[in-house]
């Protein structure tokens, strides 16, 4: 299907981090089964060495059986762990989803963490992406071989990568399938795209390969309003955490729909500031007026997160033939 501008359709994908007072995974599961119900992409879960609390890879396996098409991302941190620990783990999540997993990659900087695990300093954050980089070429390798020989294979699990940190940006052009990318307005998310691209031709992959999800938090209150000043239509209001958009349901999707238009993302990643509250206000009133436009999926054609980003399988890029190089 194509959408009235003549893009593809809009790719959505949605937070569903909880507080710690609320890290009940039946919230989990009630959110997830939500943003399922209007056609996202991914749903993510973020996980940190540096607080205490569940295991985000833990939680969806969990979540996988109480759903049955929408994609499931855990933050998986590769520093401080063995790359063959992690695809392990991630490929365990694709296989109980049934090829919905995918890992959001990141890495872990403050000296805290490394004393954690008992080294003396943590690593310059070049070097962090570096061994993420290195992390995600070992997983893709071992689900490429493990292709041949389950079966059961792995379904290439969907590799996310917050690309806003510049230092990330070459680990996500080399090896990321999704990038989120954190701007205002169309022109900076644009200029990042064009850098991620420019950086994956280079080293000699499609940048068509690459999907970028524009990164807003959204707070959409208790009702319809318009847009306060500096969000909505404006674009959104920079803050400490972030692009942060604040007014309705309408004027979100105005915006997304506008941003989409200009070709410089290929959809959002929306953060809600009060997860049950403004993921409902997301499903029932965004996504459903995006949905009426013609822009946005209202089923899913496919069973797998790839499917659903309408990207195929890599397998071909990583296929061992007498070496490992």
């Amino acid at each position: 299907m194509t959408p009235p501008n003549g893009r593809g359709l809009l790719h959505l994908a949605a937070a569903v981090d909880q507080t710690a007072a609320h890290d009940d995974v039946s919230v989990h599961v009630e959110l997830t089964r939500l943003a399922e119900s209007g056609g996202f992409d991914f749903v993510t879960l973020g996980d940190s060495f540096a607080r205490p609390g569940f295991d985000a890879l833990a939680v969806l396996a969990r979540v996988a059986p109480a759903t049955t098409r929408i994609g499931l991302v855990p933050t998986v941190t590769t520093t401080h762990t063995e790359p063959f620990q992690v695809q392990a783990a991630v490929a365990t999540l694709d296989r109980v989803s049934r090829g919905r997993a995918g890992w959001c990659i990141d890495v872990s900087t403050t000296e805290g963490e490394a004393r954690l695990f008992g080294r003396r300093h943590a690593a310059p954050v070049d070097a962090l992406w570096q061994e993420a980089g290195q992390a995600a070429e070992v997983a893709a390798r071992l689900w490429a071989g493990a292709d041949r020989a389950d079966p059961h294979p792995v379904h290439h699990p969907v590799r996310v990568v917050d690309a806003t940190d510049r230092h990330a940006r070459t680990t996500a052009a080399r090896y990321a399938d999704v990038a989120l990318v954190q701007g205002t307005n169309p022109a900076q998310v644009g200029a990042i795209r064009a850098e991620l691209q420019a950086i994956a031709l280079a080293h000699g992959r499609d940048p068509d390969e690459l999907r970028v999800l524009a990164a807003l938090t959204v707070d959409l209150g208790d009702g319809e309003r318009a847009a306060e000043p500096g969000h909505g239509g404006g674009g959104p209001r920079q803050t400490a955490q972030g692009p942060l958009y604040r007014g309705g349901p309408v004027d979100l999707a105005e915006l997304i729909a506008a941003w989409h238009e200009t070709g410089a993302a290929d959809g959002f990643h929306l953060t809600p500031v009060e997860p049950r509250r403004d993921l409902e206000r997301l499903v029932n009133g965004t996504a459903a007026l995006l949905q009426h436009r013609g822009l946005l999926r209202t089923f899913y054609p496919g069973s797998t997160l790839r499917e659903h980003l309408g990207l195929g399988r890599p397998a071909h890029r990583y296929a061992v033939t007498g070496g490992t190089s």
